[in-house]
């Protein structure tokens, strides 16, 4: 089980959603950090906590690979009865009937240790009852002679493998497979983590640029509407033609069918990132998320070779690759020492007990008393004429190995093409940021000058729509360039796998 904690994390002021005044009355908003949204996935996010699972159930399948340790107790008791009939032999002679009953006692404990030993206790005292019948010759009646005769043994039997088997067998190959499964999904967990925390970081960013696309739409909206209400009346008083109303009347109707979209697109932003904070959407069916994050670009100093380093280092699914050529390579020890003939040292060492009458105490005071001693010492040789199964098997293995270290170096070098991507897109987007700023200072700069131009009357409608469109998309590429700075910095924390650094999350596994 994981237990995530999370630290403070302040990157800006408070920033009002813009929603309209209907909106507004409808819904409750919600203010919300970044760090807010961040902590609420990590306790809340569906995906995590399907993801959460996977270490459980490949912790119960380590320990089922280690019950493969577990001895195994075995007892059993059967109870039979035997009747032959009397006859006569060749003198004419009674040959007596017998019948007989016995019980019989067994029970064992069979199992192996980490060495490789096989061991197996047994046990068992059995006592049986005789009984003949026969008639008396000389008086004629039957006549019933009975005894009893009971035995039992003991013994230990054991088996040390000195090849095949040796070094690993079924069960430590299991053991160590299950602790890299163990290990794997662990790993897929913290990158299910950090991942769920870039794509709330990005979804957080998405939506501020949502609210403030809508914010510059109703600026210009307010702009479009002011420009149409001079131009109405210029044309009341005879100083404009109608055509320059109409051009107004345009713009303003565009500017309001923008306003709409870019209210459709912050309602979708807005779902988007209800949709990774919760595992019950319903109850964010009348709030409404307000951040109080602005988008800043915090310049950083960006290194190629450092952001390699991180990745090679602390990427968690690059480590999922290392593990898969871990687990080759012990499948290929394992297969490696199945070529191996079977060479196994034997011995048992145990006590017998019996004899006639003396039942089941007597049995059991021989083996306290030791006696009847017997032990036996050996070995067992086999192997497969020929030994394809595992001369093959092996060559699988190591042909697996071999993809597997190729799919590492694959893996490594996409990680690196990507990480190279991210840090090139990360500075051009900076650049940008500067750039659509002085575009929007002097677009503003321009449609103030054009502005009071046509106040004085050495201007044209036409000029002034042109110069307010201009500074409409002028400040939605500033929003946008901000946004994709941002954006391009948690996708590059990702890639680098230091995500959880940067937002100074520590993991702590219970």
């Amino acid at each position: 089980m994981q237990k995530l904690i999370t630290t403070a994390i302040l990157l800006g002021t408070g920033l009002v959603i813009g929603l309209n005044a209907q909106e507004r009355s409808s819904q409750t908003l919600k203010p919300m950090s970044l760090n807010d949204c961040i902590q609420m996935a990590l306790e809340q996010n569906l995906t995590l906590q399907v993801e959460r699972i996977n270490p459980d159930i490949a912790q119960s399948n380590l320990k089922i690979a280690y019950a493969g340790w577990d001895p195994s107790f075995s007892t059993s008791y059967n109870h039979s009865f035997r009747q032959q009939p009397g006859n006569v032999d060749e003198f004419n002679r009674t040959i007596p009937g017998t019948s007989s009953e016995t019980d019989v006692i067994s029970s064992g404990i069979n199992g192996s240790l980490p060495t490789g030993l096989g061991y197996s206790i047994q046990g068992n005292v059995s006592d049986t009852m005789f009984e003949s019948s026969f008639i008396d010759p000389v008086t004629g009646l039957p006549i019933s002679v009975g005894s009893e005769n009971s035995n039992g043994s003991i013994s230990v039997n054991m088996s040390q493998p000195l090849l095949r088997g040796l070094l690993v067998d079924n069960t430590r190959l299991n053991i160590k497979l299950s602790k890299n499964d163990l290990k794997f999904s662990e790993l897929g967990l913290i990158w299910q983590i950090m991942n769920v925390v870039s794509q709330v970081e990005q979804a957080y960013y998405d939506l501020i640029a949502a609210d403030e696309n809508v914010k510059v739409q109703q600026k210009a909206v307010q702009l479009a509407e002011r420009l149409l209400t001079e131009n109405r009346k210029r044309v009341e008083v005879g100083a404009m033609a109608p055509l320059d109303e109409k051009q107004a009347e345009s713009q303003y109707a565009s500017a309001r069918a923008s306003l709409l979209q870019t209210q459709g697109n912050l309602a979708r932003s807005q779902n988007t990132l209800k949709n990774l904070l919760s595992n019950e959407y319903l109850v964010w069916q009348d709030q409404q998320i307000d951040t109080t994050e602005v988008l800043r670009a915090l310049p950083i100093a960006f290194s190629r070779q450092d952001s390699w380093h991180k990745a090679m280092t602390l990427r968690p699914d690059l480590q999922q690759q290392r593990l898969n050529l871990q687990r080759q390579g012990i499948l290929v020890k394992f297969n490696k020492n199945q070529v191996l003939p079977q060479l196994d040292v034997v011995g048992s060492f145990g006590y017998s007990a019996g004899g006639r009458g003396i039942g089941y105490s007597g049995v059991l005071g021989q083996f306290e008393r030791q006696e009847n001693p017997q032990w036996s010492v050996g070995g067992r040789f086999s192997m497969p004429i020929g030994n394809r199964v595992a001369r093959n098997n092996l060559k699988i293995a190591r042909a697996r190995e071999e993809q597997s270290v190729l799919n590492l170096k694959q893996f490594e070098q996409n990680v690196m093409v990507a990480v190279e991507n991210a840090v090139t897109s990360a500075k051009i987007n900076l650049q940008r940021v500067d750039a659509t700023r002085q575009q929007r200072e002097f677009a503003e700069a321009a449609l103030e000058a054009e502005e009071k131009k046509l106040e004085n009357g050495k201007s044209t409608s036409f000029f002034v729509l042109q110069l307010q469109r201009d500074l409409t998309q002028a400040r939605s590429q500033e929003i946008q360039a901000l946004t994709d700075y941002n954006k391009s910095v948690s996708s590059l924390s990702l890639l680098e796998g230091g995500i959880l650094q940067s937002q100074e999350i520590s993991l702590e596994v219970e």
